[in-house]
């Protein structure tokens, strides 16, 4: 029987999706899921995503670990880093080797929501070939959850499961019964092929992050390959590159 693809558009949907069999992928192309494999990628040890700011007093800074914050697309004070990947590149002799304490707008929150199913990875862009072959290399039926903004519905994390689902079909695997939300995001990848930054010139998060001089960050999170692992999340709540 083949695996199943579908899509959850936001996490706070995520209770009518979850069935605990499929591998969950979490989606947060600006920037979370980003610059989580970005920093896997070049050299962090381990990333730990937390939901809220009291959470970070549970795991202390100390010389291997360090602490990441971003709310509303902006670096939160008294934090070492936001979640621009372009900033774990520039800073990786310094994260090199440490645990990175990562809390985010979107991105965390929406790993948070389903930290308790049996096998959860993150995915974007910047290591979508790697993402789907670990799913085809895996077998499985996968859901992916876009992250969103603050459980609303986004246009890049939509567009990224769009083009993760046709590469998934080309190999095999079919759509859930209830997949609507996959051919919409299949038919909006196909529409954006041939200029995502285009396509995504009005979107609501290139418009935020636009007014924050943040246009790099969006090149590079629209880039495939350039972080080529697959954060895994682990029992112990942190997420290691596979």
């Amino acid at each position: 029987m083949a695996p199943k693809i579908n899509i959850c558009l936001s996490p706070d949907l995520y209770p009518r999706y979850a069935d605990g069999d499929a591998i969950v992928v979490v989606v947060d192309v600006f920037r979370a899921t980003s610059a989580i494999a970005t920093a896997l990628y070049h050299g962090v040890k381990a990333v730990r995503p937390i939901a809220g700011l009291e959470n970070f007093e549970r795991f202390p800074r100390h010389e291997q670990r360090v602490w990441a914050a971003e709310r509303g697309g902006q670096c939160v004070d008294g934090f070492d880093l936001g979640n621009s990947p372009l900033d774990m590149i520039a800073k990786s002799s310094f994260l090199k080797g440490k645990e990175l304490v990562l809390s985010t707008t979107n991105g965390t929150q929406a790993i948070e929501s389903a930290r308790k199913n049996s096998g959860l990875i993150t995915g974007a862009y910047v290591n979508i070939s790697a993402v789907v072959d670990f799913l085809v290399q895996r077998n499985e039926s996968v859901l992916f959850i876009c992250a969103g903004w603050k459980g609303r519905v986004n246009l890049e994390d939509s567009l990224f499961c769009g083009d993760a689902s046709r590469r998934l079909l080309q190999h095999g695997f079919e759509l859930d019964l209830d997949a609507d939300a996959v051919l919409m995001c299949m038919q909006i990848a196909e529409i954006a092929e041939a200029n995502r930054m285009e396509y995504l010139r009005q979107s609501s998060h290139r418009i935020r992050l636009k007014n924050l001089e943040l246009e790099e960050d969006v090149v590079y999170c629209l880039t495939e390959d350039i972080a080529p692992v697959v954060p895994i999340f682990e029992k112990d709540g942190r997420l290691l590159p596979v």
